[in-house]
């Protein structure tokens, strides 16, 4: 699986050569100069992990963490830093990053240690839920409902763009110009009847209306089973 990271720097040489080194070993890195920017991005696209300077120009990267986190990102997050004391540390540490790495560092230094932040989100993550084709059912743990065919297809179409909103113009022509009835209002009409079918239940994403772009499911992926 490929993993997809977010680099964070007022430097965009350092961000350029940093996603350069990582693309080498496998990792897909987004780049970001901006501390309000990356935290719109943690929020909103689906990263396995960052990697933050703590100096962010005016801003500080130890802010940036602490706000990711009280928002609810879970990712690994590590950060670097010319400041090598222990207060910078143990500050960086309590608001929420996963690892501190001190400047000067070795490129393999940094790629050993998101291996093991990569082991370790995989431990604690959890499960999915699972989109059963033939069965149209959808179950995570205690939690289970069947969906509609068209319902189902719709789901697939937002958990293979998840954490992407999908437009509704764009869902109107996968699912039903075809037919050549109806408008694009009906995507609204089945938006509303998974949502309410997930409603309650705990199956780990929810189905998010974002103004002028589309919708966006948020969270734990399902997967097909």
């Amino acid at each position: 699986m490929t993993t997809r990271l977010l680099i964070v720097d007022d430097d965009p040489g350092i961000t350029a050569a940093l996603a350069r080194g990582l693309a080498l070993h496998g990792y897909i890195a987004d780049t970001e100069n901006r501390a309000d920017r990356a935290l719109e991005r943690l929020m909103v696209d689906q990263y396995d992990g960052a990697i933050f300077d703590v100096m962010l120009g005016e801003e500080n990267g130890i802010d940036v963490v602490r706000s990711a986190r009280a928002g609810g990102i879970v990712v690994p997050i590590i950060m670097l830093s010319a400041l090598s004391d222990v207060d910078h540390r143990a500050a960086g540490l309590e608001a929420g990053a996963d690892d501190y790495i001190v400047k000067p560092f070795s490129f393999d230094e940094l790629v050993a240690r998101l291996r093991v932040q990569e082991k370790r989100a995989l431990v604690s993550r959890p499960a999915p839920a699972v989109m059963t084709e033939r069965t149209r059912c959808l179950r995570r743990a205690q939690a289970e409902t069947f969906l509609t065919e068209r319902e189902f297809s719709l789901l697939r179409i937002l958990a293979d763009n998840a954490g992407s909103p999908v437009a509704r113009g764009q869902i109107f022509d996968m699912l039903w110009a075809t037919d050549g009835s109806g408008t694009e209002n009906v995507v609204d009409v089945y938006i509303g009847y998974l949502r309410k079918k997930i409603a309650g239940q705990d199956f780990g994403f929810e189905i998010r209306t974002q103004r002028n772009r589309g919708f966006c499911l948020e969270g734990l992926t399902p997967v097909l089973g």
